[in-house]
């Protein structure tokens, strides 16, 4: 795929090497279109020696091949990482002083902006009301991440991680659908295909506390529920992230929850989907059980010679979050329900057996059967699952694939079943 790397002026410039990299890196032929004033900040060497082509800022460089629109029409991916303020309001008043403004307007492909700037640059109304505009024309604006900024200054304006980025990137370019990568954007046209929608996503293992320092918990990263959640903003859903004790960094542009135990996420994911919500995708791995007392002070073993005595821990059932959800909801304008069940085989049948039972008790929309054991799903950076759905008898088997892929496959799935549901009101 030809991608042009767009670069702007901004101290996050020297990010988007990494975003070259994990292109180049994946077989990508990728052009470093910078501004003059990103080559304050990155010179042209480090980008000619990372990407290995010819790298300008310059709209005279290359006149007999008439670079400046070639470019555009050329490539299958625009991407700026760092888009700053300066450079979305010339890209949303159509100026093009510069070669990369230039490419701009020439391209006939996905263009994604990664923004990177100040707080109070993020959230000017100028600012919002040209993002409003791009994303208007179908331009991907990716949300920033909230961190550390330039100086002691911290908030939102953060460029994402370089991964993140890409991963967007990818998938913008993916939703055009095969042989259609230099179809023109139409003005209106929506940014993705889970554009004005509402998705609250569950992820990771909750933590059931025994005393102030032991726990009931499982193996589970959060992973795949943070790739769910990425692939949900990288499709413009407005996410709700119920995040159960993961130390992965959040995905960009999603509204992180953190909990610990089952009450905690049964409660705030209640409390999400009662504000509006179109999907509900539960990954995060629940406890099934839970301690029936908490003992408040670190439970003591004893030390008697011959003592081999250990307390007994009685335990009770926790809610089962995913039936409620079900059993909660009425009429059309509920929302989708999507179960993640980790499986393993066993004397009596295999995963997918397993799978269709358990999507027969839970009730849900879509079920994805996680393959789980040693060396499997948890903690792993691939997954093999099975996703299935009621009334079918059709099994669509995934992997073992990557998680932003599972995630993918999942949303492929959903969006269809969306199409007749309309938009929750």
């Amino acid at each position: 795929m030809r991608v042009v790397l767009g670069v702007a002026g901004g101290i996050a410039a020297y990010k988007a090497c990494s975003v070259l990299r994990l292109l180049t890196e994946a077989g990508h032929e990728v052009t470093v279109v910078p501004t003059a004033a990103a080559l304050r900040f990155v010179g042209a060497p480090t980008w000619e020696a990372l990407s290995g082509r010819p790298v300008s800022a310059d709209v005279f460089d290359g006149v007999p091949e008439v670079r400046h629109v070639r470019l555009g029409q050329e490539a299958d991916l625009v991407l700026v990482a760092p888009a700053t303020a300066d450079l979305l309001a010339r890209a949303a008043h159509g100026l093009a002083d510069d070669l990369l403004t230039n490419t701009l307007l020439t391209a006939r492909c996905p263009v994604v902006l990664a923004p990177a700037m100040h707080t109070e640059m993020w959230s000017h109304p100028a600012t919002v009301a040209n993002v409003e505009m791009l994303r208007g024309r179908g331009v991907t604006v990716v949300e920033p991440a909230s961190g550390r900024l330039t100086g002691k200054d911290s908030g939102p304006g953060r460029l994402p991680d370089p991964e993140d980025i890409v991963a967007q990137a990818l998938a913008a370019h993916s939703r055009t659908g095969p042989g259609s990568a230099r179809r023109r954007i139409r003005p209106g046209a929506s940014a993705g295909d889970l554009a004005g929608r509402r998705v609250v996503v569950s992820a990771g293992g909750t933590r059931e506390p025994l005393d102030p320092v032991r726990f009931l918990g499982n193996r589970s990263s959060g992973k795949q529920g943070y790739a769910v959640a990425a692939a949900a903003v990288a499709r413009g859903a407005e996410v709700t992230l119920v995040s159960a004790n993961v130390t992965l960094p959040p995905p960009a542009g999603c509204r992180v929850v953190p909990v610990e135990t089952a009450l905690e996420l049964q409660e705030a994911v209640r409390a999400a989907v009662a504000e509006w919500t179109d999907v509900v995708v539960m990954t995060a791995a629940v406890a099934d059980f839970r301690p029936a007392r908490y003992a408040s002070s670190k439970i003591k073993k004893t030390h008697g010679e011959d003592d081999r005595s250990a307390p007994t821990i009685e335990l009770v059932r926790n809610p089962d979050i995913l039936a409620g959800l079900v059993a909660d909801r009425a009429g059309a304008a509920s929302p989708y329900i999507v179960g993640f069940a980790a499986e393993t085989g066993d004397e009596s049948g295999d995963v997918v057996h397993h799978a269709r039972a358990k999507l027969a008790r839970k009730g849900c929309d879509l079920l994805v059967a996680n393959e789980v054991g040693v060396g499997k799903t948890f903690g792993q950076d691939e997954s093999t699952v099975h996703l299935l759905v009621p009334g079918s008898d059709e099994v669509r088997t995934v992997g073992p694939v990557g998680k932003d892929v599972v995630a993918g496959a999942v949303w492929d799935v959903v969006v269809p079943a969306l199409a007749d549901r309309g938009t929750a009101d």
